[in-house]
């Protein structure tokens, strides 16, 4: 029941609003005080106002009692000075006055109705029986009833009660009249703090309502780029425009990279269809002259384009497949990387002594992993191809294996030309080229390394670069031992 409630409320729209919330709270805060001061104050006066009646009413009892004992009146009823006082009393509280022997008769009664009657009551019975001052009160008939007992002066032993009612109609009426002033003034109070709650709560949102404007205006068209939003009325409106600020710069910079990548395909793939057509022209123009041997070499350029350009293209679905891709979807299976970093020497082998590059493998300790094989492979294999590629004549390429407790460790280091600092935080950008008259002289696309980035952050891994140009560059892999851990 209870979540069908709270449910029900997070449904309406106007509750959820903070400015109702804050006028709510504002609201309760200026008049629960004010409901509890109205409490405490009529029922305090209520309290008081009795208690001093009880008082009263029992010290004036206690007189006649104490009268009561020094005359025979339990014998004699018709003495007229006691009859008087007891008359007075009785019409001094606008009540009722009963004398009652020990046997529990009642020997007086100012009403003359219940005179000659026994009472048995339980303050009557406790007053005979030794306590003192016994008192109850009736709100529904609005009257006070105080049980005093009658002792005897020399040996101090109980002989009978005397029981006086007083009406409490005075003190209820003034009650009655003290609430009613009192919810005036809680009204009056109510009406104050609902104003003072709703300027509040227009006044305090001001600053959210200039952040919905600003957020607004880039739905429009403004470009917060061009000119600096600022809402610095409170520290959080301030923190909430430098988050967007920051948001925008990241989504602009998301902008930015997707229409560099979009150029930069176009002019990789129009690259090779362009050299593709110059050969191609050039073997329609030249007609039935072009020899056997030119025309067969003009076919081997078209063929190496033909190659490349499908090289970019299927670089460029395995990007796709890994940024879509998720480690829940990835087939990860216990491996031991020792097994599969030996396959990838030996297949990089011809390539490294082609290239007259000594390829060394050091293996510290076996480790296996939770990985995704496939793509962990292409990922360590570009990162060797590069360090093969881009190294010097006689130059070597080193791959080593080790672990921690937590991850295994794969280096990869070359002595190759090393990357500049400025272009370090780069490399991993799809289509960008230290060196890029050397990229296309060897084949590269641009896109290697950020394949490779993908696939090891996949695998919930990190990967870092290290190089000073001119003497080689080193780049450290780790991957977590278990699935699911992350560095």
């Amino acid at each position: 029941m209870g979540s069908l409630v709270s449910s029900f409320f997070q449904n309406i729209r106007f509750y959820r609003s903070l400015r109702f919330r804050i006028f709510l709270i504002v609201l309760l805060i200026g008049t629960i005080p004010a409901v509890i001061m109205r409490f405490i104050m009529v029922r305090g006066y209520e309290n008081r106002a009795l208690s001093q009646k009880v008082s009263e009413v029992t010290n004036q009892s206690a007189i006649v009692a104490a009268h009561l004992a020094r005359t025979d009146y339990f014998s004699d009823t018709s003495d007229p000075v006691i009859n008087d006082e007891l008359t007075q009393m009785s019409n001094l509280y606008d009540g009722r006055i009963l004398v009652i022997n020990d046997d529990f008769l009642i020997i007086k009664d100012t009403y003359g109705k219940s005179q000659g009657r026994y009472i048995v009551s339980a303050e009557v019975i406790s007053c005979m029986n030794g306590s003192r001052n016994m008192w109850v009160t009736d709100d529904e008939n609005r009257y006070l009833e105080i049980t005093v007992p009658i002792l005897d002066e020399t040996t101090g032993a109980v002989y009978g009660a005397l029981v006086a009612s007083a009406s409490t109609d005075s003190i209820h009426d003034n009650v009655e009249v003290l609430g009613r002033r009192a919810r005036i003034v809680e009204a009056v109070i109510a009406v104050i703090v609902l104003v003072i709650a709703y300027a509040l709560s227009m006044t305090l949102l001001k600053p959210f309502d200039k952040v919905i404007r600003a957020v607004d205006s880039v739905k429009e068209g403004f470009d917060p780029g061009t000119e600096s939003i600022e809402v610095l009325d409170y520290t959080e409106t301030k923190d909430i425009m430098d988050a967007f600020h920051h948001l925008m710069s990241r989504m602009k910079e998301v902008d930015d990279s997707r229409e560099e990548f979009v150029a930069n395909v176009s002019h990789e793939l129009k690259t090779p269809l362009a050299s593709m057509k110059v050969l191609s022209d050039s073997l329609i123009q030249g007609g039935d002259s072009v020899d056997a041997a030119t025309y067969r070499e003009f076919m081997l350029d078209i063929a190496e384009e033909v190659d490349r350009e499908n090289k970019i293209i299927n670089n460029l679905m395995s990007l796709v497949k890994l940024d879509g891709n998720e480690t829940a979807k990835m087939n990860l299976e216990p491996k031991s990387l020792s097994e599969m970093l030996k396959q990838l020497i030996k297949t990089l082998t011809p390539l490294a002594e082609k290239s007259r590059v000594e390829l060394l493998y050091e293996e510290k300790t076996d480790v296996t992993a939770n990985i995704d094989e496939t793509k962990l492979s292409l990922a360590i294999m570009n990162l060797i191809e590069n360090a093969i590629k881009y190294n010097k004549e006689d130059g070597w390429v080193r791959v080593t294996l080790d672990s921690d407790l937590q991850f295994a460790v794969i280096t990869v280091s070359d002595s190759g030309m090393g990357i500049p600092e400025e272009s370090i935080n780069r490399i991993y950008d799809r289509f960008y080229r230290v060196d890029k008259s050397h990229s296309r002289e060897i084949g590269g696309t641009g896109l290697g390394l950020s394949i490779t980035r993908n696939a090891i952050l996949l695998h919930r891994g990190a990967i870092k670069a290290a190089s000073i140009v001119g003497e080689g560059t080193t780049f450290t892999v780790k991957i977590p031992i278990a699935a699911g851990e992350a560095v």
